[in-house]
């Protein structure tokens, strides 16, 4: 039985939308247990509220304080030591849950967990990954906003994180890994995406070289890599045409009585469409390359958007998809020490040999 510990107060709706988030999952999920962490005395009065006895269905951690969505991450992580997301991510630190779920501040969600999980060895910054629907199902997608700027090494590493997520959670074989530019020859991008794509061609994945903005909702490729800005604008992008559209269509729709019985008409492929792209079904994203499992809801989550990301943390947890990174970065850091040693060997010959010349 996995142990996922929620942040409960964390997001714009607070315990409101994490309790019957939590008590969802537990209802559909037999081998979770869930701690709910935040102020016990609202948390109680909150289930209250909803008819939920806390005490039958979850165990309850206290904590004082509360990380506000726009606080500073450095704040958040220097002086809210008991707050209900600090608490949280110390669990998984010190072994009693498995993973935590948030939908509070980014920021600080992303320092406070770097600060006390710590990343895994090779992995210089960990990166936000998040599924996005395509035609063959859905694509992985990171880095979408921890890491503004990335170098050709840590695109390398979310390549890896991304393949290993795909492969042992979606269970893909051997899930093909995209690099995100703005043109498929390689004569196009910039020096970072250039230089990692020299890197990933030797990588321990299935490379299949340079993807466009279009590809990313294809069967084309199953992971994307792209720097934190690029993706998180990618990401709000998506967000913003998806909303354009439905609000479109609702307008056409009401145009005039004949629109409107198109619309009724039309009205349960409309139902299967919006249940397809819904992305409440997406919710839950993963900052992989920590020490722990950490999952970001949307800060405005409701009870099924959040209820997804919880699902997400467990089958994570039960995959234990970090021990999987740390397992595929090994060879990665084998291979580089090696090359460090034999260019430290080579260095240390040519020095040799130059000196006795001298002599």
């Amino acid at each position: 039985m996995a142990t996922i510990a929620l942040d409960a107060m964390g997001g714009d709706f607070g315990p409101e939308v994490v309790i019957p988030a939590a008590l969802h999952a537990v209802n559909k999920f037999n081998d979770i247990r869930i701690i709910l962490v935040g102020d016990e005395a609202r948390l109680r009065d909150c289930a209250r509220q909803q008819g939920i006895d806390l005490d039958e269905h979850f165990e309850i951690q206290h904590a004082s304080q509360e990380v506000a969505m726009h606080e500073d991450p450095r704040h958040a992580v220097r002086k809210k030591k008991d707050s209900s997301m600090r608490v949280a991510i110390d669990m998984v630190k010190q072994g009693r849950a498995k993973a935590v779920v948030s939908a509070g501040n980014t920021g600080a969600l992303m320092a406070t967990a770097k600060f006390v999980l710590k990343t895994l060895p090779g992995i210089e910054r960990p990166a936000i990954c998040t599924t996005i629907p395509s035609y063959g199902g859905h694509t992985q997608m990171l880095d979408l906003g921890a890491n503004v700027d990335s170098s050709a090494e840590q695109l390398f590493q979310f390549a890896v994180m991304g393949s290993v997520l795909a492969e042992v959670v979606d269970n893909t074989y051997k899930p093909k890994v995209g690099l995100l530019n703005i043109g498929s020859e390689d004569s196009k991008g910039n020096a970072q995406v250039k230089e990692a794509n020299k890197l990933l061609l030797d990588g321990p994945f299935n490379y299949i070289g340079f993807v466009e903005g279009d590809d990313i909702y294809t069967d084309k490729v199953d992971i994307v890599v792209c720097d934190g800005f690029v993706g998180n604008v990618s990401l709000k992008t998506m967000e913003g045409v998806a909303k354009m559209i439905s609000t479109m269509m609702r307008e056409e729709f009401k145009r005039s009585p004949f629109s409107m019985l198109a619309g009724l008409i039309s009205k349960p492929v409309l139902k299967r469409f919006k249940k397809r792209v819904d992305p409440r079904r997406y919710n839950g994203a993963s900052m992989l390359g920590l020490t722990g499992i950490v999952i970001k809801s949307h800060g405005s989550a409701d009870v099924l958007s959040y209820a997804n990301a919880i699902k997400i943390a467990l089958m994570e947890a039960e995959k234990s998809v970090p021990d999987h990174i740390r397992e595929c970065m090994e060879p990665v850091l084998a291979d580089k020490l090696s090359g460090q040693v034999a260019s430290i060997t080579k260095t240390t010959t040519a020095e040799k040999v130059q000196m006795e010349s001298e002599t």
